[in-house]
């Protein structure tokens, strides 16, 4: 299974805590490379020096928010009525790749997962 990182996964990770390294560790062992998107990296990323940050995404895939997703972000953004664009994108990206999400913000994504065609699983962190 792929999975797909929200910013609380990579908070999690910045301040060290055990549970999110292990399970990212066992994934990339298992030949996994979680995902993650670029405006989910630039809500959590503060300065050079967050060494945990860098070396955890390291093992993970950064995916861009492309000009041609923007429409598809509003207009998922309108079917749920929600307002977070870095939410919505992250939730694109994980259908578009069939990945579970993992979150600590497991109602808001849910409730745009649910306006997917195939929604994705949302796993709370």
């Amino acid at each position: 299974m792929s999975f797909a990182y929200d910013a609380g996964v990579l908070i999690a990770a910045d301040r060290g805590d055990r549970n999110v390294w292990a399970d990212h560790r066992a994934r990339l062992e298992l030949g996994t490379v979680p995902a993650t998107t670029a405006p989910v990296v630039g809500q959590v990323s503060r300065s050079d020096r967050q060494v945990q940050l860098h070396r955890f995404l390291s093992g993970c895939e950064v995916v861009p928010f492309a000009p041609s997703q923007a429409h598809a972000v509003g207009a998922l953004l309108a079917a749920a009525g929600g307002a977070d664009v870095v939410d919505a994108h992250l939730v694109l990206v994980a259908g578009a790749s069939r990945a579970a999400v993992l979150t600590s913000d497991a109602a808001d994504l849910s409730a745009l997962s649910t306006c997917l065609p195939t929604p994705v699983r949302i796993l709370s962190l």
